[in-house]
């Protein structure tokens, strides 16, 4: 017999099949074997292939038939809607910043760095190493594995001031990414319906998490140089607030760093009041001109929340982050933690930990700062050049973002519509205001891919914010 392929049979089987009714007989495979001049064994192979892609069935005993077409009927969930009641709050969507887009489109809108920015050999070799060790096989600690809470916390350590007592490992809660954190301390901390003063614009992370634990959120207006430390005292004192949502440094989205003397003024008010400042370390590791200084260094009392993540500057593949805190509230916070999560991957933490442990991550770091730079200074230049009508506010000292103040009047849906419609991909300003924004803004990512292509996503967006004013 000549053996024909199994594909070749599959197809020819396909061409009868679209013309038999449903519920015919195919012939028996021994029959088959004859027609197709085949070995019983392909043509079982073609028979598998159609069963696997739905359009025949095997009855045992009696044949193999044409699978009948079964004609989709609509889902009725609406009884969902009586089960599950009013929601809490209405949530907003996914931000835009976590869209997929083509490789072709320029990306402005990605909140994070491009591959070509992460110590990509090094993950590698750390998730290869982890993949062969205990890690692999094993449960961690709720709160982290030790090794891992001990380097979060001699990072924050080695900048503390002398008469401050440094954090120890047994602060410090390893977290499966800081969104995580920010919602277990939204909801331990702070509570349904209760106020939570919150810098505004700020990170739409926060604002999501913040929603979805039911807090009531107090906007306080914060600019370049941070918030202002009487007008933060006067929101504490109207609202009864306990808590302080901020990014004193490299924020997003604005990328402003407060100085250490307002950082020094916001921990009196936060201590006067008798409150928390959570603070938001998560780009600690994109400094460009400058190094942050957390100001969780110089509390011991545990007013101070902090956060630092290595999502961004790691992998996002490796979700890591810490909160260090200090007292009851840690307390509160991990057992929410454990509530949710259980424990975070220590295959995760074990790579994690590899990776910042390493003398590469050193030498990665330094090289990251010049290429930061390089792009946030073409970005710049770019902008200035090719869009005179997008105000840059300030220049950031660190961070991944460049916002940008437009026209008053601009129309921001048509604006970021007719960018995407020239294959440029921008993030409107709107999702970073926890209440109603106060002008016309947009965040332009300068850590995204193909830096080369930044002067023509400028005099896109240059051209589409003139066509929007004339």
């Amino acid at each position: 017999m000549n053996n024909d392929s199994s594909s070749r049979i599959v197809a020819r089987l396909k061409d009868r099949i679209s013309t038999s009714a449903p519920g015919s007989r195919l012939p028996s495979t021994r029959s088959l074997v004859n027609e197709f001049q085949a070995s019983p064994v392909t043509v079982q192979k073609a028979l598998q292939t159609l069963t696997m892609q739905g359009l025949i069935e095997s009855r045992p005993g009696v044949g193999t038939f044409v699978r009948a077409v079964r004609t989709a009927r609509p889902s009725d969930y609406g009884w969902q809607s009586a089960a599950l009641g009013s929601p809490r709050a209405v949530l907003p969507t996914t931000s835009s910043t976590m869209r997929s887009v083509s490789n072709e489109a320029i990306s402005f809108h990605s909140g994070y760095p491009d591959r070509e920015l992460l110590p990509e050999r090094l993950v590698q070799a750390a998730l290869a190493r982890a993949a062969r060790g205990d890690a692999a096989l094993s449960r961690p600690p709720v709160a982290g594995l030790p090794e891992l809470q001990s380097w979060f916390a001699r990072e924050l350590g080695a900048v503390t001031p002398a008469g401050i007592n440094p954090p120890t490992p047994s602060d410090v809660i390893v977290l499966p990414g800081s969104q995580s954190g920010l919602s277990s301390i939204f909801s331990a901390l702070v509570g349904r319906g209760q106020p939570l003063l919150i810098e505004s614009p700020t990170y739409w992370g926060a604002i999501l998490a913040a929603r979805n634990a039911g807090v009531r959120l107090v906007p306080v207006p914060s600019g370049p140089d941070g918030p202002d430390p009487a007008e933060l005292a006067r929101a504490f004192e109207e609202t009864g607030a306990r808590m302080f949502y901020a990014q004193p440094h490299f924020a997003n989205p604005t990328g402003a760093q407060w100085s250490p003397e307002r950082g020094s003024q916001v921990l009196d008010v936060v201590r006067d009041h008798g409150a928390f400042l959570v603070e938001d370390d998560w780009a600690h590791d994109f400094g460009i001109t400058t190094t942050p200084a957390p100001i969780a260094a110089r509390d011991d009392s545990g007013h101070v929340i902090y956060l630092r993540s290595l999502t961004k500057s790691v992998s996002p593949a490796i979700r890591i982050a810490a909160v260090i805190a200090r007292g009851p509230a840690r307390e509160r916070i991990l057992a929410d933690r454990g509530a949710e999560t259980m424990y975070v991957s220590g295959v995760l933490q074990a790579a994690a930990l590899d990776v910042v442990t390493q003398p590469g991550w050193q030498t990665h770091l330094r090289n990251l700062r010049h290429q930061l730079q390089t792009r946030r200074d073409l970005l710049i230049g770019s902008i200035r050049e090719h869009a005179p009508l997008a105000h840059i506010e300030s220049v950031p000292k660190g961070g991944l973002n460049l916002w940008l103040r437009l026209p008053d009047g601009t129309n921001l849906e048509r604006l970021t519509n007719e960018c995407e419609s020239a294959g440029v991909i921008i993030a409107a300003g709107n999702e970073w205001f926890p209440a109603e924004p106060t002008g016309p803004f947009v965040r332009l990512n300068y850590s995204g891919a193909n830096p080369g292509a930044y002067p023509q996503g400028a005099r896109v967006l240059g051209q589409a914010l003139t066509q929007n004013h004339r």
